[in-house]
């Protein structure tokens, strides 16, 4: 029994860098995180405590200098977790699982090696037949964001960015009925004996759901219009107060934007372009110094008079109406939003190492299986075989042949 203790007290006294030498080795992950070269892409996928938590559970993380400074995250909060901080890209791509948030691109697909897994964004608008053929010779598997579904069927990502992109949007226009960005000079909500600001909200999706909670948190008169009653029906559900909800009907809805003095497009499409269903005509009778934030144009956007700005120059004037339509709204906040991001993929990286290699942690999860599109170079994505005419194989039966 006393030699049992002495045991135990021993490993008590052990450091703690000789208890992470102990720990299991034949799991272990190496994960690279590179900086993101993508246009005002400010994200980074996991945070510096995130990779803390990597490491101690006996992976090797290794991050490219300066890859979370536009998230606020500078090398020496990753270094003091336990990363690697290397200023050579090639570094990054020797590990065994990459990291990012948007696709890797032609340049960094050279640099991959074979039977990389590449967690990342697809982006289906902009996704090219030759990114993913470049990806199969590399008989890479390849996870998307946008794909992911949680233990409650929910799409995981898709679901947090849409939280963080509707109420931000209209944080930001807040911003622009303001006489700082010579709108209107109004303060979004309403305080006493002032009539409060109204606001149209075009889908009731959760992009919609969290615009139209953040706008009546600041005291704003609300109106949701979607073509589904059922999402409507939820809104109000979840928002828990009765909020004016209307069917997409023309004349209901050219009399709410006349009168609005912000509208938010957060329409969205299963599969191809937004709906377009503000014509210019209707934007051309807004009020003048009326604020269009178009959430929807990264799919093409629903008011007709929507073009793609960005970060730098975020808005133009069509009909004396300000129009917002930046297609990474998230990217303004970028560390919220890469808090949201490490939430859900933290915990997918340590079952990985858990359950023995992603074979084990796809075969186990639906909702991981769900998101893969490539498994070790053969295309398993429906969506993206129909699009480009490229024979699908079943993922499915691909693990069952190698278990």
């Amino acid at each position: 029994m006393s030699e049992l203790s002495d045991i135990a007290r021993q490993a008590m006294m052990r450091p703690q860098e000789a208890m992470l030498e102990v720990k299991n080795k034949k799991n272990s992950l190496h994960i690279g995180i590179p900086k993101e070269t993508s246009f005002q892409e400010n994200r980074i996928a996991l945070t510096p405590l995130s990779v803390g938590l990597l490491v101690q559970n006996g992976h090797e993380v290794v991050i490219e200098s300066g890859a979370g400074l536009a998230a606020n995250f500078p090398d020496n909060h990753f270094s003091e977790q336990g990363a690697k901080i290397t200023y050579d890209k090639k570094e990054v791509f020797k590990s065994d699982i990459i990291i990012k948030i948007a696709p890797p691109t032609d340049d960094e697909i050279t640099m991959m090696k074979m039977g990389q897994v590449l967690f990342s964004a697809i982006q289906m608008s902009t996704t090219k037949v030759e990114y993913l053929q470049s990806l199969m010779k590399k008989n890479i598997t390849a996870l998307s964001f946008e794909y992911l579904r949680d233990e409650g069927n929910v799409l995981s990502v898709v679901r947090a960015m849409s939280e963080i992109v509707g109420a931000t949007s209209v944080l930001i226009a807040a911003e622009y009925l303001s006489n700082v960005f010579e709108g209107k000079g109004l303060m979004l909500g309403g305080i006493t004996g002032v009539p409060p600001t109204e606001i149209v909200i075009l889908g009731a999706g959760t992009v919609g759901e969290y615009a139209a909670r953040t706008a009546l948190a600041l005291g704003a008169e609300v109106k949701v219009f979607d073509s589904s009653l059922y999402k409507l029906r939820r809104l109000q559900n979840n928002i828990g107060s009765r909020v004016f909800t209307s069917v997409i009907q023309p004349a209901v809805l050219e009399k709410a934007l006349w009168c609005c003095d912000v509208a938010i497009g957060a329409i969205r499409a299963e599969h191809g372009r937004s709906p377009c269903i503000v014509s210019e005509e209707t934007v051309s009778k807004m009020k003048p110094n009326s604020v269009i934030i178009d959430v929807s144009i990264d799919q093409g956007g629903c008011f007709e008079t929507s073009k793609i700005t960005n970060h730098k120059v975020p808005t133009f004037r069509k009909h004396d109406v300000i129009h917002y339509c930046v297609p990474n709204i998230a990217s303004r906040v970028s560390r919220t939003a890469s808090y949201a991001l490490t939430n859900i993929f933290t915990p997918i990286i340590l079952d990985i190492g858990e359950m023995g290699g992603m074979m084990n942690l796809i075969w186990d999860r639906p909702g991981i299986r769900n998101a893969i599109y490539l498994y070790q170079g053969k295309l398993t994505n429906k969506d993206l075989s129909e699009r480009f005419n490229i024979p699908m194989k079943d993922l499915d039966l691909l693990i069952v042949s190698q278990r």
